[in-house]
């Protein structure tokens, strides 16, 4: 049995586009105060990189994350997962992309907060994976 969650998918459809948006407005429209705050000894375009990539990476997850295969028992795993990745993609990408265009480094502190929060949802899209393999709605 296959369920697919078409709010989900728009919602990863939507932070998909939004990393490719964001990385753009990075590699394009940051560029001088990129410059600017690089003159300080902080990196701010390879902070803005890595949430962006993490960004996209993520919106994928959610997007796999959004079919849910088997029975009801992995539905809340799949749900889980959903959660913690929407919540790592807004805490950790978010506090990167903030950090990288103010300049605030304390907004680091919260970044493995989001980090955290990733792994978790692939945590529980592992135990999704394995309560579905188990399932005897899967044929």
């Amino acid at each position: 049995m296959t369920n697919i969650h078409p709010r989900w998918i728009a919602i990863a459809a939507l932070l998909g586009a939004l990393a490719v948006v964001v990385g753009a407005f990075g590699a394009h429209g940051l560029q001088t105060r990129f410059a600017t705050l690089a003159t300080t000894g902080f990196d701010p375009r390879e902070i803005f990189d890595l949430a962006s990539r993490y960004h996209a990476i993520h919106a994928l997850a959610l997007l796999f994350a959004s079919i849910r295969f088997g029975g009801a028992s992995s539905e809340w795993w799949t749900n889980a997962a959903r959660w913690t990745f929407l919540i790592g993609i807004a805490v950790f990408s978010g506090s990167l992309y903030a950090m990288a265009v103010t300049g605030v480094k304390w907004l680091g502190a919260i970044t493995p907060i989001g980090g955290v929060s990733l792994i978790v949802g692939w945590s529980c899209l592992a135990v999704a994976g394995w309560k579905a393999n188990d399932s005897p709605s899967l044929s």
